[in-house]
């Protein structure tokens, strides 16, 4: 009896161990998996090697050059970085996009904050959202054109709205004082409903059960808001913020269709200012060190930004 169950249990093992063999995991089918991923995502690293990464090692290249299309590129070494250091235009680009990043994002973020939240409290119906991301999807040089027709200081239907109000005419775009903000909200207006459903979404993932303890404890509407929802929405809210900061550093096409800059340089910002060296002044070597001055600015407020804010943390249980 001792011999049969010793043999029944050495079967047995036999058979498990067969078993563990079949399922150890095939090395060509693990082959061609990977072969399917590469396939998948070459057209996207192809279009990122071809329209980013060669781009940008060119452009780090010609940062360090005299070059002006028609003639091969001068090696100046540190040349375009001393000489942006003495650049006064530069400098007063940055300020003005420094001015229109703090409007921007400032009021961008408080609206799409509120609209966020009516959409989580008061209702989740996928035809409002539609609705709110609608300006999001109209082109930003038709949304240019449209409010430079409505606030032109002549024709514009609200400096008549203002005229029948007893206020005289305001050169929207045309004042120095005023160009800057006009052009900040109207990207806000494009902008709002994007950056609201990218704030709704990360409103949804809380537990409805924090809620729910909230109301029990009687705690109101405006403390669940400060106590429960803002802090458990900080790692999407830093997100949306690095996303809108460094959005906001790039504006260029509004200004374009608009303002060219001006009047003046009120309206120059940075990359109107990089626009301006590269294609009208043939700066290229110029330009590119400019961009690359302004890449190292956005990678360091991005890294300040995700690390003031503990975004790599969440407080979702």
């Amino acid at each position: 009896m001792a011999l049969t169950s010793r043999a029944a249990r050495a079967r047995s093992t036999a058979d498990l161990a067969l078993h563990v063999h079949d399922y150890r995991p095939d090395a060509n089918g693990s082959r061609r998996e990977r072969l399917t991923a590469l396939a998948f995502i070459a057209p996207a690293l192809l279009g990122f090697a071809v329209f980013y990464f060669w781009p940008t090692l060119r452009g780090l290249y010609f940062s360090f050059t005299e070059y002006d299309v028609f003639n091969r590129p001068v090696f100046v070494g540190l040349g375009n970085y001393r000489a942006i250091l003495e650049d006064s235009t530069f400098w007063n680009a940055m300020l003005v996009t420094v001015e229109y990043v703090a409007i921007n994002i400032a009021t961008q973020t408080v609206l799409a904050l509120l609209l966020a939240v009516l959409l989580h409290r008061l209702t989740r119906s996928v035809f409002v959202r539609s609705v709110i991301v609608l300006p999001y999807l109209i082109a930003n040089v038709v949304v240019a054109l449209v409010f430079y027709w409505m606030l032109d200081a002549q024709i514009g239907i609200t400096n008549q709205v203002l005229g029948w109000l007893g206020t005289g005419p305001v050169a929207f775009f045309g004042d120095q004082n005023w160009a800057i903000p006009t052009i900040a909200l109207v990207n806000t207006w494009r902008h709002l409903g994007y950056t609201a459903l990218l704030l709704f979404a990360g409103m949804v993932m809380i537990p409805n059960d924090v809620y729910e303890a909230g109301r029990v404890d009687g705690a109101s509407e405006w403390k669940m808001f400060w106590r429960i929802t803002l802090p458990l929405l900080r790692p999407v809210l830093a997100l949306v913020l690095v996303i809108t900061v460094v959005g906001s550093f790039q504006a260029f096409d509004t200004v374009a269709v608009t303002t060219s800059g001006g009047p003046g340089d009120a309206s120059r910002v940075i990359q109107y200012y990089i626009f301006d060296l590269a294609f009208q002044r043939l700066q290229f070597g110029y330009a590119s060190a400019v961009s690359v001055v302004l890449f190292v600015i956005l990678a360091l407020v991005a890294l300040v930004q995700l690390r003031l804010m503990r975004a790599d943390q969440s407080d979702v249980a």
